[in-house]
């Protein structure tokens, strides 16, 4: 009835023939296909990134737990030492106040020998060098 590529749109032309210099079906056709591949290397990219995301993820958890692992040793080993200086300390202040006690004694026999000097002082002119 009508010759290729005539079609009639009823809304454009209120009924009367349009002749087009394309086909509609191919041109659909073609976005659809065209549509396909850019959606289809979209999602391959995606699916890179995430790869490379999720490699990414690991590594970095892998990092956070060995120095996690290694921050805990090094506490453990802070903790280890502050008893250690704990137990030093102790002992550092029961020797301080022996060597306390030690140095009033000291005292005390330094002023006796001292006064004893004293006394026998003028014996001295007595005894040769």
């Amino acid at each position: 009835m009508y010759p290729a590529g005539t079609k009639l749109d009823p809304i454009a032309s209120c009924g009367r023939r349009v002749t087009r210099w394309y086909d509609r079906r191919a041109v659909v056709l073609g976005a659809f296909l065209v549509g396909l591949a850019v959606s289809a290397a979209g999602a391959t990219v995606a699916v890179f990134r995430g790869l490379t995301f999720w490699r990414q993820t690991k590594r970095t958890g892998r990092t956070f737990t060995s120095e996690l692992e290694s921050f805990e040793q090094k506490a453990s080993r802070t903790e280890r030492h502050l008893a250690e200086w704990e137990k030093s300390s102790a002992g550092l202040d029961e020797a301080l106040a022996r060597l306390r006690v030690s140095r009033a004694r000291l005292r005390v026999l330094q002023d006796a020998l001292d006064q004893a000097q004293a006394r026998v002082r003028w014996l001295r002119v007595f005894v040769p060098r």
